[in-house]
């Protein structure tokens, strides 16, 4: 079968209806493009060098914009779920019982562990998508545009493989399968998904497809140790929760919502990306189950200073509030 078909069969059989990418749609517009590059040709068969690859009205127009925006819909879709799943994971105590009165934890972990596996599904068919239909682009436009796109998207963090929702749901799945839920057998949302060391440093390690691999580093590039209560900034970069604060010039007590807009991420150099920091909750679980003595050293000394640095803050806030 081929993907088109596979694609559209798949967005169909979904039980409710989930934005995708319109590839039937986008085909079209390229098929119509190429008609008008071969209407375009000289007399001896020759691409006229100043129509099409360089310049597109009919592609620059349509099948660019219509793709960003179904790529935008698409990660909105797969952050949101995710989100939601991984708090019904973490939820404790009353919260926990009241969502299960509600009925939205009916199945418990058999629930969670299939609602991971749609997702993944539903992030990777669209990734393949997308690759699909801008190698399609390239192939018609004789160009690398579409390459281009891929990064611009990267920078604009729609690209549902950058999502640190999809590092978590990767923490939850080896969390899952380190307790044996399900009967007993080991969950899989991924085929080859794992937590390595190398000299000691850790990294998440999954197999995806067509060759594609997604390697997580685990090492906070400003403490240079394995990250502790990791957070995610919007440009990917992962680093522990007190770190971030330092570099973006915040209190832990305030947070990274208070950062400044120009403070910048200390690796790629990109700004406004504290504001829709994630924290990497399920991420924390797994490096405290799989270095517990490292863990238990590093949480023993971030307490006593982040009790110092809250006192620093409310002394400083007092003296502030009194006139001192």
């Amino acid at each position: 079968m081929k993907f088109c078909k596979k694609y559209r069969a798949y967005m169909q059989g979904q039980e409710k209806k989930l934005p995708g990418v319109g590839f039937k749609k986008l085909k079209k517009i390229l098929k119509r493009c190429r008609r008008d590059v071969q209407s375009k040709k000289d007399v001896n068969g020759v691409l006229d060098n100043h129509t099409c690859p360089q310049h597109c009205p009919v592609c620059d127009g349509t099948f660019f914009p219509s793709l960003l925006k179904e790529m935008s819909d698409v990660v909105g879709c797969f952050n949101e779920r995710a989100q939601k799943l991984l708090d019904l994971h973490l939820a404790s105590g009353f919260r926990k019982y009241f969502i299960w009165i509600r009925g939205k934890l009916q199945g418990s972990h058999v629930a969670l562990i299939q609602e991971g596996k749609d997702l993944v599904n539903y992030a990777l068919i669209n990734a393949i998508a997308i690759r699909k239909i801008l190698k399609k682009y390239d192939k018609v436009h004789y160009s690398k545009q579409g390459q281009a796109f891929r990064s611009q998207a990267q920078k604009m963090h729609i690209e549902i493989l950058q999502s640190p929702w999809l590092c978590e749901l990767m923490a939850f799945h080896l969390n899952l399968r380190e307790t044996k839920v399900a009967s007993g057998r080991s969950p899989a949302f991924f085929e080859d998904c794992y937590l390595t060391f190398n000299d000691g440093k850790p990294s998440l390690s999954c197999e995806l497809f067509d060759s594609v691999k997604l390697d997580i580093d685990l090492t906070c590039s400003i403490c240079l140790d394995t990250v502790f209560d990791p957070v995610s900034l919007t440009c990917g970069h992962i680093f522990c929760y007190m770190c971030a604060c330092s570099s973006a010039s915040v209190s832990i007590v305030d947070g990274l919502k208070a950062a400044e807009p120009k403070e910048k991420c200390p690796l790629c150099r990109e700004a406004r990306v504290y504001e829709g920091a994630v924290r990497l909750d399920e991420l924390s679980i797994l490096v405290r189950r799989s270095c517990p003595e490292y863990w238990e050293q590093r949480y023993q000394t971030e307490r006593v200073e982040r009790v110092r640095l809250a006192k620093e803050h409310w002394e400083s806030q007092c003296r502030a509030f009194v006139g001192v």
